[in-house]
């Protein structure tokens, strides 16, 4: 009876908790969004109103309108990001697929090499990733951008776990019908992965999207600039133009609010497959 009568309260107090981290997490953005149309003037001043007492577009419009890079950094995100997602999804769907099913020499030392590159911090692989690049002459270019995050150990291996769970009967079912290994992948597999493809595809467009540091290293042209690295050219040695950064920080935030958005409903789904047995 004690036990039935705490449960409210507890269910009560998880709601507060919730509810204060969501304030806690939402207010920062909405101030940002606030700040976008505020005149720099209103924003240095200090005032911490989220109604704005000048509001303008002018900071849309310079960063659309008036600033002839926008676009080209905008173009440059969009076709990395997405080209680094739909690599992600083929390679580590393979790679995850091959641990999990095939039988192969040294898939044993795969996996565990794989492993232990997620120990591996991503900074450590920095210069290496350079002094290649630079040896290739793929400095300042998509391919150099690209290529090093086409793969992603994190992901083969929830995509390993997935598979490691999955109905066998539906691929010894495929294989009566006359399926081969790469068919049974491509038709059966492919198709029921769908949750963890979609939860894979959510995290790696977000980290190819928010990626600052890779960039700042290999890209010196400013037209190959992606939008972190070019929201940056708005600070300068005496004065930063908050109102410029707060307004393409909301253009910056979209899209990556719009996919997490619709590919949430996959997150739930993908988890109960990927956590399961070794």
């Amino acid at each position: 009876m004690n036990t039935i009568s705490r449960t409210p309260w507890l269910k009560v107090l998880l709601y507060v908790v919730l509810t204060l981290y969501a304030v806690i997490t939402v207010v920062p953005f909405v101030w940002a969004l606030s700040a976008s149309f505020k005149p720099l003037s209103e924003i240095v001043n200090g005032g911490s109103d989220f109604i704005p007492k000048n509001f303008t577009l002018d900071n849309y419009k310079q960063i659309f309108v008036q600033e002839p890079l926008f676009w080209r950094w905008l173009f440059n995100s969009v076709f990395i990001a997405v080209s680094v997602t739909i690599l992600n999804l083929i390679f580590n769907s393979m790679a995850g697929y091959a641990l999990a099913r095939l039988r192969f020499v040294g898939k044993n030392f795969w996996f565990f090499l794989i492993l232990a590159v997620l120990a591996v911090p991503a900074q450590i692989t920095l210069i290496p990733t350079f002094l290649i690049l630079k040896a290739i002459g793929w400095l300042n270019s998509y391919q150099g951008m690209i290529v090093p995050g086409m793969v992603n150990a994190t992901f083969i291996f929830m995509m390993r776990q997935f598979f490691v769970n999955f109905p066998k009967e539906l691929e010894e079912a495929a294989q009566l019908d006359g399926l081969n290994t790469w068919g049974i992948f491509r038709y059966i597999v492919i198709p029921l992965a769908k949750p963890a493809l979609a939860a894979q595809a959510v995290f790696v467009f977000m980290g190819s999207w928010n990626n600052f540091l890779l960039p700042v290293v290999i890209l010196f042209d400013p037209e190959m600039f992606t939008l972190p690295l070019g929201l940056n050219t708005f600070k300068g040695l005496y004065i930063s133009y908050w109102n410029y950064i707060m307004a393409a920080s909301m253009v910056f935030t979209l899209p990556a609010l719009g996919i997490y958005a619709f590919f949430n409903r996959y997150f739930i789904q993908s988890a109960t497959f990927t956590g399961g047995k070794g």
